[in-house]
């Protein structure tokens, strides 16, 4: 049966309401802050074959598009009314988990005693055991350490409780009570979305509702085809970095190739660097993984802001991941900080792109999203307390047509902050500073301001973890040039004779009346800065994002008492020649690149391939540090292939020949 459009719209508003409504349950029904107040869930109708058919506009961290429930299904070999099906494991879900913290509950919805859809939502609990209270260190090195794994089980049975799985999960976690909070806000969204569409299925029928579903589905591809077809055909390559001064001597490298032919899109990941032993991995087994499309989705947003919402739009993309890189690993790997890979493959995907559509996609932005976590001892009952103190944003970059946004990044833009007086209430902190940054990247259009929070702990045992810092050490690059972006930094006791940089936290231990202070990145610039309206430079200058002898080194603009010199300004600016970069991404990452020039890290990256996935990471380390004592950087492709190759075979001589030196202390075997 064919759907009539009118009715196709009336439905895909009816389901929108429905999965909307779910997500305000969440909201309001929650106990943890970071549901509560950060807004970190999410809820959808999704196929019987696992594609998710509506999705929410207006609630929730709406990044979850990309999601494919077809291997959970699987998991469940019969359902039937009543049933809840739990799980947080990223392995048996193969990738539709991305972390342990992400609890998803998932309800089959049936019509005329055949299944029909599923509802589904799911929370970020603020803790599931594991190594660290918060369950996430970027340091931890497999999943095991990172909390309980639930592989897809039935937390209800035909509408019973199963109790015996309930206090598995809650007796491996730090604040069992408000975790079953959170779940049963989830139990009961899905239980208003199987009501609610019992209404729909009621008023417009079980057909019309069957058929409705693969529609939605067909006119989300068809709309996004449309904007694909706009772009160019081509391919545009690009490559970012997550830093990796927690957990190794390099840098992690997201490299990402953009085809685009007709309204197809493919992205090639080919050249990424292998999986960590870190918590930075992301499973996608392969597929077109949330965190992967992330940037296709924002970009197809905001290009057609009446798109429908529905994984249909994502039919024409196609991705191809290496297997055992850091963006397909080997099972068990740890994950629980995935976000900040997801954030860069977003940067190097719309840097690709934005080389297709130049005059659309804003300069880098912060690429971030610090999770800062406070954990205490109850001093009456000595349970711990875990509460989520900020998500910590930095600025948006400039856009083609304006500022970039303060204080939010785009790709993370959801995520609320939490009020200063809910932080006081919950946690035994007091917060000095929650302000912008008074720095901005410089262009036609200014990056957006990062963020200042500064607060002082007032108990013993207490503890902070801060996953997901990022941009401590690359920055946010500028477009057209526009600047970089500023630095994220951390410094414990600023101001005082006690104050220290603290680099990115892993797990600080502080004592009552210490302070820190974070300072999250600002995103890059877009355009040439002696282009900017001198009225608007004034208006910076006013706000205290620039002095007036930074305008006029920076900007070409002369400020006299307070108001613009138009005609020294003139003059300042005709002096100068224009400078107008692609990209510029800073001195820091120029620096880098002259270190371990891309070629280079090209060659590392097509001969690890050969080897297994798990010794990869490993082995990128020791060939760079061998590179860069013997100066790479003039050798032709072929040559650098051949030492490189010369390289890898030493270490594995030298791997078999402390072997054999153990051996030999062991001395020869016993005769038969």
């Amino acid at each position: 049966m064919a759907t009539d459009k009118v009715l196709l719209e009336v439905l895909n508003n009816r389901f929108t309401g429905i999965v909307e409504e779910m997500g305000y349950i969440i909201h309001r029904a929650s106990f943890t802050v970071f549901v509560k107040e950060t807004w970190d869930f999410d809820s959808a109708l999704v196929t019987t074959g696992g594609e998710i058919f509506c999705y929410p506009r207006n609630i929730g961290v709406t990044n979850m598009l990309g999601m494919h429930m077809d291997d959970a299904i699987r998991c469940i070999p019969h359902y039937e009314p009543g049933d809840v099906i739990v799980t947080n494991d990223p392995h048996r879900t193969r990738g539709m988990c991305t972390h342990l913290p992400d609890i998803m509950m998932f309800r089959p919805l049936f019509a005329g005693g055949r299944l029909l859809a599923f509802a589904w939502c799911f929370i970020h609990s603020s803790d599931v055991g594991g190594l660290v209270p918060g369950s996430i260190s970027p340091t931890a090195f497999d999943k095991f350490q990172e909390g309980l794994s639930i592989p897809p089980t039935k937390l209800f049975k035909a509408g019973v409780l199963n109790q015996e799985l309930l206090d598995l999960i809650l007796a491996n976690c730090r604040i069992p009570e408000q975790n079953w909070g959170d779940m049963k806000a989830l139990v009961a969204a899905l239980s208003v979305c199987e009501r609610r569409m019992d209404d729909v299925l009621a008023r417009y029928g079980e057909e019309a509702i069957r058929s409705a579903i693969p529609a939605l589905l067909e006119y989300g591809e068809r709309r996004a085809r449309q904007i694909f077809a706009a772009v160019p055909d081509g391919a545009y390559e690009f490559w970012d970095y997550i830093e990796g001064d927690l957990f190794a001597r390099y840098h992690v490298r997201v490299k990402v190739r953009v085809e685009v032919q007709g309204s197809d899109v493919h992205l090639d990941f080919t050249g990424t660097d292998p999986q960590l032993r870190a918590a930075l991995n992301i499973t996608s087994y392969g597929k077109p993984n949330q965190w992967l499309v992330l940037g296709i989705v924002n970009y197809l947003r905001t290009t057609d802001r009446s798109l429908p919402l529905n994984r249909g739009i994502l039919r024409p993309v196609r991705v191809t991941v290496p297997p055992g890189s850091l963006l397909n690993p080997l099972p068990f790997v740890a994950t629980g900080v995935r976000h900040a890979a997801g954030y860069r493959v977003s940067d190097a995907v719309l840097g690709a792109l934005s080389q297709a559509v130049p005059g659309q996609i804003p300069a880098a932005g912060a690429g971030q999203v610090a999770i800062v976590l406070l954990s205490h001892l109850d001093p009456e009952t000595g349970q711990y307390r875990v509460n989520v103190l900020q998500p910590m944003q930095g600025g948006c970059g400039g856009r083609p047509t304006r500022d970039g946004i303060d204080g939010v990044n785009f790709s993370a833009g959801s995520l609320r902050n939490v009020p200063t007086e809910s932080i006081e209430l919950e946690a035994p902190v007091f917060v000095r500073r929650y302000m912008l940054a008074d720095d901005v990247a410089p262009g036609r259009h200014r990056g957006g301001a990062g963020v200042v929070f500064d607060f002082q702990v007032n108990a013993p045992n207490t503890i902070i973890t801060a996953r997901g810092m990022e941009r401590f050490h690359v920055r946010p690059w500028g477009r057209k040039g526009g600047a970089p972006g500023g630095l994220g930094q951390t410094v414990v006791n600023p101001g005082t004779r006690g104050e220290r940089a603290s680099g990115k936290i892993d797990v600080l231990k502080l004592e009552p009346g210490e302070t820190v202070r974070i300072v999250s990145p600002g995103g890059g610039g877009y355009g040439d800065p002696f282009e900017r309206d001198p009225e608007l430079v004034r208006g910076d200058v006013a706000n205290g994002f620039v002095t007036p002898e930074e305008a006029a080194e920076r900007y070409g603009v002369v400020l006299r008492d307070g108001a613009v010199d138009a005609g020294e300004t003139r003059r300042r600016r005709e002096r100068r020649a224009s400078a107008a970069a692609e990209f510029d991404f800073g001195a820091e990452r120029d620096a880098y690149e002259r270190r371990l020039p891309p070629a280079v890290q090209d060659a590392v990256a097509a001969e690890l391939l050969g080897h297994p996935g798990s010794y990869r990471h490993f082995l990128k380390e020791q060939v760079y540090a061998a590179l860069e004592a013997n100066g790479p950087a003039d050798l032709d492709p072929v040559a650098l292939r051949e030492r490189v190759r010369a390289i890898l075979k030493s270490i594995q001589l030298g791997a078999a020949a402390e072997r054999g030196a153990r051996e030999d202390a062991r001395g020869p075997a016993p005769a038969p």
